[in-house]
């Protein structure tokens, strides 16, 4: 086989396993961690994640209606944000209420200090936080982590790749830097003095 021949079958064989893992994202659903994706492909992970980093350039570059996310480590198609509108057609979504201000900052804290106990959380608050937490929760953004070993052994929070994948980012790293006890002061109503936080 001469140089031209190898190279054609070397573009084929790439073509070929980038076909492989579009096939394999959307047929997962959810995030497919990289070494699985390595696995399945028979490749080295440094190998496997150039292909997926070209992928998700090219579909972020062109003007197919699928992009591939990367949401720590994993790796995930999903439709363009711009093309919201048009998908929301398709069936009427059951709308979820929006997190209230209380929800905002203990989500907030838990992604800027995970794993964070509740005792942590209300003590950078002030307040309590038991339905924050549980309205979190509920909508997948934060999930147990284990227990601190400590008196009474309490449980440790943090973020999900729901969250990751809510609000943009690929992993806590790519979280802005913000000054949290600012920010809180700042939102926090004036009447915002009650020892709770149920309005969640």
């Amino acid at each position: 086989m001469n140089i031209t021949e190898s190279g054609r079958q070397s573009v084929m064989d790439i073509k070929e396993m980038e076909g492989i893992v579009e096939g394999v994202l959307f047929a997962a659903g959810d995030p497919v961690p990289l070494a699985k994706i390595a696995e399945i492909l028979e490749l080295d992970k440094a190998t496997a994640k150039r292909i997926l980093d070209n992928m998700a350039i090219r579909m972020q570059n062109s003007q197919r209606g699928i992009l591939m996310r990367e949401l720590d480590g994993s790796y995930q198609l999903c439709t363009r944000p711009e093309h919201f509108e048009y998908i929301s057609k398709l069936a009427e979504p059951r709308q979820k209420q929006a997190l209230s201000q209380a929800a905002f900052e203990t989500l907030a804290i838990i992604a800027y200090n995970q794993p964070v106990t509740r005792a942590k959380v209300e003590m950078i608050r002030g307040v309590n936080s038991d339905s924050s937490i549980a309205t979190l929760l509920e909508r997948n953004l934060i999930k147990e982590a284990g227990r601190l070993d400590s008196p009474g052994r309490p449980v440790l929070y943090e973020t999900t790749e729901e969250f990751l994948r809510s609000f943009g980012f690929k992993s806590i790293k790519d979280l802005p830097m913000l000054e949290l006890d600012r920010m809180i002061s700042e939102n926090r109503p004036e009447a915002d003095t009650q020892k709770n936080d149920a309005d969640v």
